[in-house]
């Protein structure tokens, strides 16, 4: 069961919902809201390492963290005992962090806005009258076309 951080507030309310409507999944939901608070208590510890982590699991004192790399794995190795001490303070008890290093799914990029070419209508004329008065040669033919598809497009 993973629960990224990046992710939480948009899905736990869908997971919550869809865990309760069923019994045999309510059972588990004490246990999804355990390691969400465990997740946002991790990420408030180390806001900056733990932004590309996700907790793997937690049993019996000893916390699963994977990392996305051997770099991210060395600074979070760093920060254990802070971050056991702080899980400690909360009421955790966390006698062993692991890290593991683990592909993690890419990140989804907002999709790029694509802006449109704005010709001012003097420009789009003058590609216009620029498609009448070419000479109508095999050469001029597909620019001519492309010409008139702008110019069809533009207005």
């Amino acid at each position: 069961m993973r629960f990224n951080s990046l992710n939480q507030n948009r899905t736990a309310v869908g997971a919550t919902d869809f865990l309760r409507r069923s019994d045999r999944l309510a059972a588990l939901l004490p246990a999804v809201q355990r390691m969400a608070k465990l997740q946002q208590d991790c990420a408030a510890v180390l806001p900056t390492a733990f932004s590309f982590c996700e907790i793997l699991s937690c049993e019996d004192g000893v916390l699963v963290l994977s990392t996305p790399n051997a770099s991210v794995a060395a600074k979070l190795k760093q920060q254990v005992p802070k971050l056991q001490e702080a899980l400690a303070r909360k009421g955790w008890q966390i006698e062993t962090v692991k890290l593991k290093v683990q592909m993690m799914r890419a990140m989804s990029t907002p999709p790029v806005e694509r802006r449109q070419l704005l010709l001012p209508e003097t420009a789009v004329n003058s590609f216009e009258e620029l498609s009448q008065t070419l000479e109508q040669t095999k050469q001029n033919a597909s620019l001519i076309a492309a010409l008139k598809n702008l110019v069809a497009n533009r207005r």
